[in-house]
C-alpha cells in the first residue's frame, strides 16, 4: 500500500508550511455527504478538527463541479488527538455512522463520488482499519463494501463547505431562503441518512457520537 506520511500530506493540502501538534493524528474517510460526516465526527471528543474535501482520484486542485470526474469521492479529513481517541476507535464510530452495505453512494446520494473508502495513512493505520472492518462485518453478519484503499492527497473542498452544517449564513435552497444550518438539517432528513443507519445498524447506529445523527 502506498504511504504519505502525515507532514508530507498536509504540506500538498495546504502548499505552505505545517506545524504538526503534539499527539497528532490525521484521519482520511469517505462517508458520502461531507457535511454530514463533518457534522458527526466535530462531535468527538479528541477530534480537533474536521475538514471537508475530496481524495482519491487523479485529477490536481478538484472542485465540487468536477471531482467526480477525475475520481475521487468527498472525503474528510479528521485531525486527532491520540491520547484521547484512538484510530481505531474514530473509525469504529465513523462505520457506525454509515451504510457499510452500500457500493454506489449513500443514501439518496448517488455515484461514485458518494460511496465510502477508508484512507489509512501508515501501516498502524491500516492494521487498525482490517481489524474494525472485520469487527464490523461480524458484528453486522454481513460483508461490509467499504474499502480500505492506498493513502491519497486530500484536497480542501471550497471554503463555503466547511462548517456548513453549524452556518448562520442565510441562503436560497429548496427549503426556502433559511441558514446553511437549516437546510443542512432539511436536507440530513429528506436524504434518509440517519433512519437508513438505524436499519442497517439497529442498536449499534451511532454508537459512540454524543448526540446521534445531527
Amino acid at each position: 500500500m502506498k504511504r504519505l506520511a502525515p507532514l508530507a500530506l498536509a504540506t500538498l493540502m495546504t502548499g505552505a508550511a505545517y506545524t504538526v501538534p503534539a499527539n497528532a493524528e490525521t484521519a482520511v474517510f469517505a462517508g458520502g455527504c461531507f457535511w454530514c460526516v463533518e457534522s458527526d465526527l466535530e462531535q468527538l471528543p479528541g477530534v480537533r478538527d474536521v475538514v471537508s474535501g475530496y481524495a482519491g482520484g487523479t485529477t490536481q486542485n478538484p472542485t465540487y463541479k468536477n471531482y467526480e470526474r477525475g475520481g475521487h469521492r468527498e472525503v474528510v479529513q479528521v485531525d486527532f488527538d491520540e491520547t484521547k481517541i484512538s484510530y481505531g476507535e474514530l473509525l469504529a464510530i465513523f462505520l457506525r455512522t454509515v451504510d457499510v452495505t452500500d457500493s454506489g453512494g449513500q443514501f439518496c446520494d448517488r455515484g461514485f463520488g458518494y460511496s465510502t473508502a477508508i484512507h489509512p495513512l501508515s501501516d498502524a493505520q491500516e492494521k487498525a482499519a482490517k481489524q474494525e472492518v472485520a469487527e464490523a462485518e461480524k458484528g453486522l453478519g454481513r460483508k461490509v463494501v467499504t474499502p480500505i484503499e492506498d493513502a491519497a492527497i486530500f484536497w480542501p473542498a471550497e471554503d463555503y463547505h466547511q462548517g456548513y452544517y453549524k452556518s448562520n449564513q442565510r441562503t436560497l435552497t429548496r427549503f426556502g431562503y433559511v441558514t446553511r444550518a437549516d437546510a443542512y438539517k432539511g436536507y440530513r432528513k429528506a436524504c434518509g441518512r440517519d433512519a437508513r443507519v438505524k436499519q442497517v445498524w439497529g442498536s449499534e447506529a451511532f454508537k459512540g457520537l454524543p448526540q446521534a445523527g445531527s
